[in-house]
């Protein structure tokens, strides 16, 4: 059994791979700030409730490396609950909308990009120290009782 096999790892892992696709596809519409007609792209969002939802209508979840949540089911345990509405799409490319376009058509604006780069980073950088702390807790779990 290895890290991936427990749901909080492949749900991280997911993440990560996420949050690295999205850094490169900002870094594309950097790169491509003087290109005339180009519209930058972005990541659908990642969310738990698009994971919960995808597993509630048994659709193959999509976003990235599998997330191992086979079996998450919602259920109405009484007649007043609600059934999910719509399956939210899985995260892929999509054409963002900015707020300004230049005379050439460019639709990128670097100030919006580095937000964004901003805060895949700090998102980045929170799973990844999640994802220490809890294999921190692992080891320390799995230690020999006074070793």
């Amino acid at each position: 059994m290895g890290p991936d096999d427990i749901p909080l790892f492949g749900m991280l892992k997911s993440r990560l791979g996420y949050l690295s696709e999205r850094q490169k596809l900002v870094a594309q519409n950097v790169a491509n700030g003087d290109t005339a007609g180009y519209r930058p792209k972005d990541l659908k969002p990642f969310s738990f409730q698009a994971s919960l939802m995808n597993q509630a209508s048994g659709a193959v979840y999509r976003g990235g490396p599998a997330a191992p949540t086979n079996g998450v089911r919602m259920i109405a345990t009484t007649a007043s609950h609600l059934a999910p509405s719509k399956v939210p799409a899985p995260w892929r490319s999509a054409a963002g909308t900015d707020s300004e376009v230049t005379l050439d058509g460019n639709a990128v604006t670097l100030e919006d990009q580095m937000i964004k780069m901003t805060d895949a980073r700090m998102n980045y950088d929170a799973a990844i120290s999640f994802y220490q702390k809890s294999m921190t807790m692992l080891r320390m779990a799995a230690r020999k009782p006074g070793g």
